[in-house]
């Protein structure tokens, strides 16, 4: 976890150990899942009494920033997949509108995340993105491409997080989260592609180099084109997929056709006429 945790150097009170957590929290710190420390690691970093971590501990858990498990000690809650509640995703997975809107809202949030983050880019934020495209680059040599998949989400949240806007962080977060939950389209469909994985990894090395280079223009515009070509990319596999079902059942039935399995017309009665 690093030190990423203050002595509390002045009352010495729960209120003062609540505000560093939610701030761990607000700022992208501390993501959903991540675990604390221990409390007797925990008491002794903030420099205050176990009663007093407890209290504070207790008050973060009432107000749903932190759950406790039996055996599985104190992790930050799923605070980001609250934005968008079950139902509301559920809405959106069965409405195809709902998918066009929400890279239309990604292009734009997105392309402004990338500005701000080339803007404020830190040395630490550098050495962040360093480290995610150089496993993005492995993945990819590798031909992983659940790995390949996965690492696509953490960059972009690291767009999030290094726009140093906690609005943009966490309703950014949110937006992934449903990436990751499969209510939007299939990473893995994309990344299996071919042709697919070295444009999205050319558009990625784009947006990181932009960024790096505090280029807010050039990262601007790498960060919507690349959410233009994934929008046309899922359509395209969707049409495909289309295509591909109605050629199957084409074929099938006109196999079943020629083996005498088709139902046949009933033939029509001869009226008979009477003399």
């Amino acid at each position: 976890m690093g030190e990423i945790f203050s002595p509390i150097e002045h009352s010495r009170t729960a209120d003062e150990v609540v505000q560093q957590i939610e701030r761990l929290i607000l700022e992208g710190v501390l993501r959903t899942g991540d675990r604390l420390p221990g409390e007797r690691e925990l008491a002794q970093r903030f420099e205050v009494s176990r009663p007093i971590l407890r209290d504070a501990l207790k008050a973060l858990e009432a107000r749903g920033l932190l759950s406790t498990r039996h055996g599985g000690g104190t992790q930050v809650a799923d605070v980001d997949g609250q934005i968008f509640a079950a139902p509301v995703a559920e809405l959106m997975a069965s409405h195809r509108k709902a998918r066009a809107d929400y890279l239309e809202y990604r292009r734009e949030m997105e392309g402004i995340a990338a500005e701000y983050a080339a803007r404020r880019i830190t040395d630490d934020d550098r050495a962040l993105f360093e480290r995610i495209m150089a496993r993005m680059e492995e993945a990819h040599q590798r031909g992983d491409f659940r790995d390949e998949a996965e690492i696509d989400v953490e960059f972009h949240n690291a767009i999030g997080e290094c726009s140093h806007n906690i609005l943009l962080l966490h309703t950014l977060r949110s937006c992934y989260r449903l990436l990751s939950d499969g209510v939007f389209e299939n990473r893995l469909i994309l990344f299996s592609t071919p042709g697919a994985r070295e444009q999205l990894l050319d558009q990625h090395r784009a947006i990181h180099d932009a960024i790096v280079a505090a280029n807010p223009t050039a990262a601007r515009k790498a960060a919507m084109e690349h959410i233009t070509f994934v929008e046309q990319a899922t359509s395209e596999v969707e049409r495909t997929g289309d295509w591909l079902r109605v050629s199957r059942l084409r074929l099938q039935q006109r196999i079943d056709s020629d083996n005498g399995v088709a139902r046949k017309s009933p033939r029509k009665t001869r009226k008979t006429v009477s003399n």
